[in-house]
């Protein structure tokens, strides 16, 4: 019991995080690349990384939204 109850926690938070995230919202990967959401599908969002330049993920490579404004500071 006190080793599946945090596990279920965390599933459960990463499940909120995704259902929650819409267009314009900056997001951190799995793999350190932070970025803006341009588009979401069922499956897979689009980030734009730079001007111009945009990547497709995976949704659960997803791992935390940032606060409005962070990508400007980190340029």
């Amino acid at each position: 019991l006190l080793v599946i109850r945090p596990q279920t926690k965390r599933a459960k938070d990463q499940k909120a995080l995704l259902s929650n995230l819409k267009k314009g919202d900056e997001v951190a990967t799995s793999g350190g690349i932070v970025g803006k959401i341009e588009k979401i599908g069922d499956d897979f969002i689009v980030l734009t990384i730079a001007d111009n330049i945009n990547i497709s993920f995976q949704k659960p490579d997803v791992v935390a939204t940032l606060p409005k404004g962070t990508l400007k500071t980190i340029d």
